[in-house]
């Protein structure tokens, strides 16, 4: 752990991949949050402080003991049915979170994990140039974070992310992604219902992470805002049949149905991602991003296995 040191805050389903990412390529890694990651950061080489991202104090005496070059930001709330009945308090996490670290590490690199929901659905595509307009309390806390954090570190970036999915055991309960929850339902044989009105361009996790890990050690400093989103343009309903696939379960368990009648009901139609930028740095244009029929074949395994 000699390398640069990393602060990343939010020590979530994303968080904890790209601390692994950086902690595998010999970076000093330090997870902030409120409670201890589900898997121990010790295990994979990292290390854990325990954080309340939104009291100043607490952060500035942090950033204080670990100096971070790099910092990344994976905060707040991100449900976003909780968000949509909690907006003031999203807004305040989100925002809090991001004008403390902008103002607190002005000379840190920040990377912070941003998403499809600043689009309002309307664009079948939406690249880093496509107008902003969200529609949700999600979208709305994400985009005044994005604003306060832009408007105040040099080295700031918003890298927005479509779909984010990957392996979660069966033991977690809740699933953190919408692959994760499809794949263990379906295992177990039971109906998974999936909207056929809602797009989006999936990205696996362990992409996610090796981008990050790209932009934060570019030479040059990177352009404030970036799209990360997966290849394949497609609605939940499909990508649930593609598990399926993949899984070799029977893909008349998917039950396609309108996104109005389900708990996506406040996503954007489309809530899909490409980037202008991406493929044209030195340090991104070659990490491949995978597919949902590729990333559904390189996570069956371990799903069949812990089921």
């Amino acid at each position: 752990m000699n390398g640069p040191r990393t602060l990343i805050v939010g020590s979530g389903f994303v968080g904890t991949a790209i601390a692994r990412r950086l902690a595998a390529s010999g970076g000093a890694v330090t997870l902030a949050s409120r409670g201890r990651p589900a898997q121990p950061p010790e295990t994979y080489g990292a290390r854990w402080s325990a954080l309340d991202a939104t009291e100043p104090e607490a952060c500035g005496r942090l950033l204080a003991r670990v100096r971070p070059r790099y910092v990344v930001l994976v905060h707040g709330p991100s449900d976003v049915t909780w968000c949509e009945a909690h907006p003031a308090q999203a807004d305040r996490a989100h925002t809090t979170v991001a004008n403390t670290f902008a103002s607190m590490a002005a000379q840190s690199r920040i990377v912070m994990i941003s998403t499809d929901n600043v689009f309002d659905g309307r664009s079948a595509d939406n690249v880093e140039t496509t107008p902003v307009s969200p529609t949700n309390a999600y979208g709305r806390a994400k985009r005044r974070a994005e604003e306060t954090l832009l408007g105040q570190a040099a080295e700031a970036v918003a890298l927005r992310v479509s779909l984010v999915y990957g392996h979660e055991p069966a033991a977690a309960g809740k699933w953190l992604n919408f692959f994760a929850a499809c794949a263990h339902r379906l295992l177990r044989g039971e109906h998974v219902q999936a909207p056929y009105d809602q797009w989006t361009t999936p990205v696996q996790v362990d992409d996610v992470a090796e981008v990050t890990s790209a932009v934060l050690h570019m030479d040059a400093p990177p352009p404030p805002v970036l799209h990360l989103g997966g290849p394949d343009r497609v609605t939940r309903a499909e990508w649930a049949t593609v598990i399926a696939q993949a899984l070799g379960a029977p893909p008349e368990l998917v039950d396609p149905v309108a996104k109005a009648h389900t708990r996506y009901a406040s996503r954007p139609e489309n809530a899909c991602l490409s980037s202008d930028l991406l493929s044209d740095l030195p340090a991104t244009r070659l990490i491949p991003v995978r597919g949902v029929r590729e990333g559904a074949r390189s996570l069956a395994a371990a799903f069949r296995g812990a089921s």
